[in-house]
């Protein structure tokens, strides 16, 4: 039930279509995240009028609470959201594998102690597929283990052979092929030949895409990038890419440089609720004295709710008095940021300008305003 369309190329950067049950994403796209169900301080009106695609969902907090089988009964996790277009659920092993002092990991799966009670659980390739398809979502992911960073590599290809054993354990148990497509997680560390082999294995499975998990996790930028250029030639050009994790507006464009197409972080939302608030011209610490008395919307060219309505002295003096609606306002403007990053960067693709647009907007996006 998932197509990719692979519409135009700048250089390695993409721009296609993905169709999905819930409606077409036009890719390079960033998936706002829903972590238990609602993505922070956002209603799914406003993440609408913010042109979300996708937003995701997470498999471990939603198996905890409420529950798969509820969400299930209630008709699925769009209608129990509230959320009638597409959406993507993974597979919570980046969860897992920040829980190390609270999981045993055999090469029958995860047994971990929830973080809430302290109630064992075994996560299995099998439970994820079952969890995942109880909740419906439109694009879901196979089990996979994530090697922290840094990671000695015999830990990395011991990690490598478990996730790729779940991986083939998962697509056999996945059987809602008419309504959900199934993603394989590409791991392998920091080691391109595992990263390799990780993938060539992968593709032999057959996936509907290609994630690429593991990067994020405290690695150098720099090898973020390296892995994602090195993935880009060997990964399937037909089907979408995936990283998983990532990021900044700056690592969402170096990354669609090198032929990624999907993205989600809790960055923008997370660093929004504290005055972090990204934009064209820089990141803006709207803390900072210098905008007490500044009646400037934050960005003077943003057509969001908040930058048509609301200056930086009022937005300032609501997130140092920690009202609720300076969280909001904060996180409606930085999500629409990333949305419209996204168009900008897909209609460089399609006019093919794309490496003169990197140039022009990578000195500004790291800048502090």
């Amino acid at each position: 039930m998932l197509k990719f369309t692979l519409q135009a190329k700048s250089g390695n950067a993409r721009a296609g279509k993905i169709k999905t049950p819930h409606g077409e994403i036009l890719t390079p796209v960033f998936m706002p995240v829903g972590t238990v169900g609602s993505v922070k301080a956002m209603s799914p009106l406003e993440l609408k009028e913010g042109h979300a695609q996708i937003i995701l969902g997470n498999t471990y907090h939603l198996y905890l609470r409420p529950g798969h089988e509820l969400i299930r009964d209630a008709g699925g996790l769009h209608k129990f959201v509230s959320w009638d277009r597409p959406m993507l659920t993974d597979s919570g092993g980046f969860q897992v594998m920040s829980l190390a002092v609270l999981r045993k990991i055999t090469k029958e799966g995860v047994k971990f102690q929830s973080h809430i009670d302290g109630s064992y659980h075994l996560f299995t390739p099998e439970k994820v597929i079952e969890i995942q398809q109880a909740l419906g979502a439109d694009i879901i992911m196979s089990f996979d283990e994530c090697p922290p960073y840094p990671a000695t590599r015999e830990y990395v290809e011991k990690s490598l052979k478990i996730t790729l054993n779940w991986a083939a354990r998962g697509k056999e148990a996945f059987t809602n092929t008419k309504k959900q497509a199934l993603f394989g997680i590409v791991q392998g560390g920091v080691f391109e030949d595992l990263r390799e082999k990780s993938a060539l294995k992968l593709m032999e499975m057959d996936f509907d895409g290609y994630s690429i998990g593991g990067l994020a996790v405290g690695e150098p930028k720099a090898d973020m990038f390296r892995l994602t250029e090195f993935l880009n030639p060997i990964l399937p050009e037909n089907k979408p890419r995936y990283l998983m994790g990532v990021g900044t507006p700056s690592d969402l464009l170096n990354n669609i440089a090198n032929g990624v197409d999907m993205f989600d972080c809790v960055m923008p939302t997370r660093n929004a609720r504290n005055g972090s608030i990204f934009t064209r011209y820089g990141k803006m610490i709207i803390k900072a004295a210098r905008y007490k008395d500044d009646f400037n919307p934050i960005d003077p060219l943003c057509k969001c709710y908040t930058c048509k309505n609301f200056s930086r002295a009022y937005i300032r003096h609501l997130i140092t008095m920690n009202e609720i609606l300076g969280m909001r306002l904060t996180t409606i403007h930085s999500l629409y940021f990333y949305q419209e990053l996204m168009q900008m960067a897909r209609t460089a693709i399609l006019e093919d300008r794309y490496p003169a647009f990197l140039a022009e907007m990578l000195p500004v996006l790291d800048k502090i305003v």
